[in-house]
């Protein structure tokens, strides 16, 4: 009898068991057929820059029925109409079902893929679930049409500076000339050395001007110029020319040289006509003014400039982003504590021990950082903040996205490179390297 019990009891057993792996087995057959179904706010939506903070365009799906319970990871992929999505923007979004666009950000991404402004275009939008390592499930597409705006100014020119007196010499490139409210006449900020200059048109000798006593003719002499910080004007219409003293600077208590000077210069901006700096300040004052000098000069508070305003205060030492709007039209200025990043490592001019090759800030887009023309030799670099390991970044994928304290870039080949940082996406920076 007991043996009977016993024999009954591990067959029962067994039977559990059975069942039991019976109903796990079917928890974990995955339904193919259930991928994402991707709903948008808006069929249309067209894009300007007064509702750059204001919410666009959301893109949602339901969680599909996956026949088991499911952890997907989800990312949207966005593409011109037709692409091919190889060179889409994607944005991972973990569990979430949804993501909402502001202006600004939609409007960058239709702007990177091509896009142009104030023109209607159609984009596809498809949702990716990934389901373990290996699994990745694609919905059907959604289009929506999209019109983005300019985000920055088209100020350029053909026209260029050119000579013994500039940075890049007689072979160029040359230094760029700017369009200004004026069709005609156009304005170059440059630094100069003792030599001679000319304009000429897209880096050629086609078309070059030259000329003394502020007027030119179509290859005429050379100007001749002393070392100085200068504003140059050229006037195409009425073939004249003006050079003269001409900059932005920070002075005050909170920079390193005082009230007396010299100046922290502030570089233009021509993709949003402004001036801008990084520069590390103490407690202080400050204020803006022209060509070293009291005669032009601007204070004020809460973001507001005025001719022979107040001191600027600052309470909290740090390294800031400075940028002015001194048109007149404008008087408007930003003081944002950042930090500074740079390129460093043995493809980099100065090695690992730097100085690092300082990125500068598109004043245009919140976040994205430039670096151009810089020269690189074959081997790694890492991206850092401040000329300091603290904060560093490398791409452990070696797919454009970079991870806190990631895997060494590499550089395979020498040459001249622009590299584009992007950390408006905090969470998922990235890094574009564009061979020249």
């Amino acid at each position: 009898m007991k043996s009977l019990l016993k024999r009954f009891v591990v067959a029962a057993s067994a039977l559990l068991v059975f069942a039991a792996c019976q109903k796990e087995e079917e928890k974990l057959i995955l339904d193919f057929s259930a991928v994402p179904v991707v709903s948008v706010s808006a069929p249309s939506v067209v894009l300007v820059k007064e509702n750059a903070d204001k919410d666009a365009l959301t893109i949602s799906w339901p969680k599909p029925n996956y026949g088991y319970n499911a952890a997907a990871n989800y990312t949207i992929m966005i593409d011109k109409k037709g692409g091919d999505f190889s060179k889409a923007a994607s944005m991972n979004v973990g569990t979430g079902l949804s993501k909402t666009f502001k202006g600004a950000e939609l409007n960058s991404l239709l702007l990177g893929l091509g896009l142009t402004p104030a023109t209607a275009a159609d984009i596809d939008v498809k949702v990716m679930s990934a389901l373990g390592g290996r699994t990745i499930l694609s919905s059907a597409l959604a289009t929506v049409k999209t019109t983005p705006y300019l985000d920055r100014l088209d100020l350029s020119s053909p026209w260029g500076l050119v000579g013994s007196a500039t940075a890049n010499g007689w072979d160029g490139p040359d230094q760029p000339f700017y369009k200004t409210e004026t069709p005609g006449i156009f304005v170059a900020y440059v630094n100069l050395i003792d030599g001679d200059i000319k304009i000429r048109q897209d880096n050629k000798w086609e078309v070059n001007y030259g000329g003394s006593a502020g007027k030119l003719s179509a290859g005429g002499d050379n100007i001749k110029v002393t070392a100085g910080t200068y504003k140059v004007t050229f006037n195409l219409n009425a073939s004249s020319y003006a050079v003269e003293k001409f900059s932005w600077g920070v002075v005050g208590d909170a920079t390193l040289n005082g009230w007396n000077g010299p100046d922290q210069n502030l570089t233009y901006d021509p993709s949003t006509d402004q001036w801008f700096t990084l520069t590390t300040l103490k407690a202080g004052d400050i204020k803006i003014r022209q060509n070293n000098d009291w005669a032009v000069n601007y204070g004020g508070s809460a973001g507001k400039l005025s001719a022979g305003g107040d001191n600027i205060k600052i309470t909290t030492p740090g390294t800031y982003l400075i940028v002015a709007d001194l048109k007149p039209t404008g008087l408007k200025y930003t003081l944002t504590a950042t930090k500074v990043w740079g390129l460093v490592g043995d493809a980099t001019p100065n090695g690992w021990d730097g100085p690092d090759q300082a990125f500068r800030p598109d004043l245009s887009k919140d976040g994205v950082w430039t670096l151009t023309g810089v020269k690189l030799k074959v081997g790694e670099m890492k991206v850092r903040a401040d000329n300091k390991w603290d904060t560093n970044y490398g791409d452990d994928g070696a797919n454009g996205t970079l991870e806190l304290n990631g895997a060494n870039l590499k550089v395979a080949a020498a040459g001249t490179y622009d590299i584009l940082l992007d950390f408006s996406n905090a969470t998922a920076p990235k890094i574009t390297i564009t061979k020249k």
